[in-house]
């Protein structure tokens, strides 16, 4: 049954998300913090967000986080009225964020494996807000969860087209990157890696995109660990997930890496075990060992869930070895 203990949580991080924390453009919440919802629980988990629903002290950030949650199950149930009517519900509670708050929580309930309930969810949002940033960038993440890299590139030009500020056209460019690399496409990819970086002034704020953008790079013209060291090697590495970017560096050996995936109090926490293999198999590409890289992109596709970019980007490059 749905552990909804924990899903009691999650409004906090996402609360925090749409104030603008230096992660939150970057990664959508992570897919275990959200309800697990299969077919033998679906009912129950529905009466349990029924009642919370009723509860008139909720915040209009937690609000809007469980609306979603129903929204997406009931479209899952097939009760499409219902759904559609709590993403109306959504936008009367919470008129200026509701799509962000869609995009924190469709992509992570679609890795569960219901992708087509996801897309529908979001369908009802577009009908409400049409070419919402926010809502076509979600749009495209379930599409690269089903391999969908063409169809998801499209939507994020129109992502990037419509974004308003800077912060949606970091996320559109982020995303618009992991459809380019996965697509084969890697100057593209790099460019809006890059682009992701616009605005972030710091390491930590910078290194995700930093490392995407190496990652890209392995296969192109550029020097990939030379870009890798102008913009953060002087920096204090020591945070994770820094000492990915000191292995890529040349600074760490990567039995070091394992070491400090497995210890790390924030890498515990985000599955750090996943990047890192994703990470030393990249590096493996540049140099060109390839029995190196596929056997370290196999293990971040055991490590990495469906649902994530490191699983996407090793099954593409696995393709191409």
């Amino acid at each position: 049954m749905l552990a909804l203990a924990a899903t009691l949580a999650v409004p906090g991080a996402v609360h925090a998300q749409l104030q603008g924390g230096p992660e939150w453009d970057k990664e959508a919440r992570n897919p275990t913090s959200l309800p697990s919802i299969t077919p033998s629980n679906q009912n129950a988990t529905l009466d349990q967000l029924n009642k919370i629903l009723q509860a008139s002290q909720l915040s209009p950030t937690d609000r809007t986080f469980y609306l979603s949650v129903r929204a997406f199950l009931n479209s899952r149930l097939g009760r499409e009225a219902d759904s559609r009517k709590d993403i109306a519900e959504m936008g009367r509670v919470a008129p200026q964020t509701w799509p962000i708050m869609l995009w924190s929580t469709m992509p992570g309930l679609a890795g569960g494996g219901d992708r087509a309930a996801a897309l529908r969810t979001l369908d009802y949002g577009l009908a409400r807000k049409p070419n919402d940033s926010w809502l076509l960038v979600a749009q495209a993440q379930v599409l690269m969860q089903i391999a969908d890299y063409t169809k998801a590139s499209t939507v994020l030009d129109g992502a990037l087209a419509a974004a308003g500020g800077q912060v949606d056209r970091r996320l559109a460019a982020f995303y618009r990157g992991h459809a380019h690399f996965n697509l084969g496409e890697y100057q593209p990819a790099a460019d809006d890696f890059e682009a992701s970086l616009e605005g972030l002034t710091t390491a930590k704020t910078r290194i995700n995109g930093d490392l995407w953008r190496y990652a890209a790079q392995v296969h192109t013209k550029q020097d990939a660990r030379g870009v890798l060291a102008k913009d953060i090697g002087n920096e204090n590495l020591y945070e994770w997930p820094g000492p990915i970017a000191k292995f890529l560096l040349g600074k760490m050996p990567a039995g070091e890496l394992e070491v400090a995936a497995e210890s790390d109090e924030t890498a515990k926490k985000t599955n750090g075990k996943c990047p890192a293999a994703f990470f030393v198999g990249m590096e493996a590409v540049r140099r060109g060992d390839k029995q190196r890289a596929r056997e370290q992109l196999q293990l971040a596709q055991a490590r990495c869930p469906t649902a994530s970019q490191y699983n996407w980007a090793a099954s593409s490059e696995l393709k191409r070895l």
